[in-house]
């Protein structure tokens, strides 16, 4: 659980050791919309994972395809864009946003129809995001789906709205740190300061992440006046090397 005052990203990495996925929105102080995705992992099956461009969006994909034991919560497409929205999360939740929304409903109604992950006995929480660029402002959501039980029988859902403050984003992720048993993340998401240009706010969290369990990131800034938006990932592994 996170105070109220605004915090330093690369602090709560560097406290956590295993922070698992993680998800940001905000607006920067040159007034771009901000997202920054990151995934961590233990096994040898969740570290053969890269990020690669996907037209609008992104995509993980295998290092090394050989290796994979179980792409079922592993392979997925964590970024898509529709019009002037961009959808975040840990998991194919991506795709059921994406169609809900296309659709005209809402991130709610999407996430109606799911639920935590099925990896017994953690039940990682699922963390979403919906981002909306309008007329030179922007609002989100975030989003997270996690066990209400010991056993994983029922799911809480929790929705966190934000509207645009520029220099300030707010960070949620998959568990409260490490363990035989992971334990999920609690309260609201942390609030972040922004500073800076995207590429050295990148390049800090990933310095920041454990180097152990690093895997992939990636981040993102918009524009709000218009403009070109910037697109950065940096993957443990460099894919053009296979």
């Amino acid at each position: 659980m996170y105070p109220n005052e605004t915090m330093d990203l690369c602090g709560i990495l560097q406290a956590n050791p295993y922070p698992g996925r993680g998800l940001m929105m905000g607006v920067n102080q040159r007034n771009e919309a901000v997202m920054l995705y990151f995934i961590m992992g233990r096994s040898d099956n969740s570290r053969n994972r890269v990020f690669l461009r996907d037209g609008d969006g992104l995509r993980i994909e295998p290092y090394d395809a050989s290796l994979v034991k179980d792409p079922s919560l592993i392979i997925y497409r964590p970024v898509r864009k529709l019009d002037n929205t961009y959808i975040v999360t840990n998991g194919d939740q991506t795709d059921t946003i994406y169609d809900f929304l296309r659709r005209g409903s809402h991130l709610s109604d999407a996430l109606l129809s799911r639920s935590y992950e099925p990896d017994a006995p953690n039940y990682t929480p699922r963390i979403s995001s919906v981002m909306t660029i309008a007329k030179g402002d922007c609002r989100y959501t975030l989003s997270i789906l996690k066990k209400q039980d010991d056993v994983g029988v029922h799911c809480a859902r929790q929705y966190f709205e934000y509207r645009r403050e520029k220099g300030l984003g707010h960070f949620i992720h998959t568990y409260e740190g490490d363990g035989s048993l992971l334990p999920s993340f609690r309260g609201e998401p942390a609030r972040i300061a922004l500073r800076g240009d995207v590429q050295t706010f990148a390049q800090n969290a990933w310095d920041s992440l454990h180097p152990d369990n690093r895997i992939a990131l990636y981040a993102r800034a918009v524009p709000l006046d218009g403009g070109e938006e910037t697109v950065i990932i940096i993957n443990r592994f460099a894919k053009e090397d296979l």
